[in-house]
């Protein structure tokens, strides 16, 4: 029986919302193939002695030593593997500029952006430049914490201001602000799953009161007109490619005219069972268990962990129990068929149909 420490809390802003996480992932490990271990830190030493005698760590981190690849890389020393993406993916998709500067390269739309180091580089005119509405956040930050959304000149400092006091000492990122349809898209195995559009309710944006308070947005499977459809998968998974990504993500986008417009990608997205990925394996006829099963099952396999600690050719429970890739792709076609740019004019979309109520995201 595979010995899986939850590894939890950490040292970011996101420490709570970490927290909630791993009690939910423990709890719906499966006990006939896990002995679930909480591993509880609140340091980078602490890490080191919680992962001795570990089999395999589950990561509920969020944020700075989390989502950045340095957990990553401190289990790659240890030689323990771990869940989801590797130490490239973590800190390219940490940095949102530096992401989205690939994305773009990859001729996926993305809102223009600026991208700040420090005061030094306010610049009111190149927000001007840009166009308000903005969006001003951290750059390598998640939960929206210390994000504004600013409507004009009268109150862009403030919101810098705001953001570099909850950006851990790093870079500040103000994106164009694009109205339109929230969705997200979560990738299991290679395989994009039903996709989810937000909407949230008394908040005229996703803040964080609306991703964590009861009642704060509505989420929903939505059924996409084919063609936009298919350019919401390929601009998913050119993304979750071109960053390196592996076992899973969620790639969260704005649709405008029926254009997707990629916001960020996500190495460590929220996992408890409300959370937008485990609402998309759901609809995908995968329950929270499973869904572990399968994203611990992949990560063994990314990580060469099912040869190297349990001998060449060996399984395990966990891998006769779980088929990775082809019970995504059954449950689905059972389920449903740091530089100024212009800002883009593209072609209203296509409404998007819901099909189930969601949980509230975490």
């Amino acid at each position: 029986m595979l010995r899986v420490g939850v590894i939890m809390g950490g040292v970011s802003s996101e420490y709570e919302v970490s927290l909630k996480t791993g009690r939910e992932m423990l709890k719906a490990l499966d006990p006939a193939k896990y002995t679930g271990i909480p591993v509880h830190i609140t340091s980078r030493k602490e890490l080191l002695e919680g992962a001795t005698g570990l089999d395999f760590a589950l990561l509920a981190l969020h944020g700075a030593y989390g989502e950045d690849g340095t957990v990553q890389g401190t289990l790659e020393t240890l030689g323990i593997p771990y869940s989801g993406s590797g130490v490239l993916a973590s800190s390219l998709c940490m940095d949102k500029g530096l992401a989205k500067t690939i994305i773009r390269s990859k001729s996926i739309p993305t809102p223009d952006w600026l991208c700040w180091d420090s005061m030094d580089d306010y610049a009111p005119e190149a927000v001007e430049r840009l166009g308000y509405p903005v969006m001003v956040k951290p750059n390598s930050g998640g939960s929206s914490i210390g994000m504004t959304k600013v409507r004009g000149p009268e109150g862009l400092r403030a919101a810098v201001d705001k953001a570099f006091a909850s950006a851990d000492g790093g870079a500040v990122l103000i994106e164009q602000y694009i109205p339109g349809q929230e969705i997200t898209c979560s990738i299991l195995g290679g395989e994009l799953l039903p996709v989810i559009g937000i909407q949230s309710l008394g908040a005229d944006w996703f803040d964080y009161e609306a991703k964590y308070e009861q009642g704060g947005a509505e989420e929903q499977i939505i059924r996409l007109p084919d063609a936009v459809q298919e350019q919401v998968r390929t601009a998913a998974l050119t993304c979750y490619r071109a960053l390196k990504c592996a076992v899973y993500a969620r790639v969260d986008m704005l649709l405008k005219d029926g254009i997707p417009y990629v916001l960020e990608v996500n190495t460590l997205p929220g996992m408890t069972a409300t959370s937008l990925l485990p609402q998309s394996a759901a609809a995908a006829g995968m329950d929270f268990s499973s869904l572990l099963d399968e994203i611990i099952t992949g990560s063994l396999r990314e990580r060469g962990g099912l040869k190297g600690a349990f001998g060449e050719g060996a399984r395990t429970d966990v891998d006769a129990g779980v088929k990775p890739q082809g019970q995504v792709k059954d449950a689905q076609q059972a389920g449903y068929s740091n530089h100024t740019h212009h800002a883009h004019h593209v072609p209203q979309a296509p409404q998007a149909q819901p099909v189930e109520s969601g949980g509230v995201r975490l």
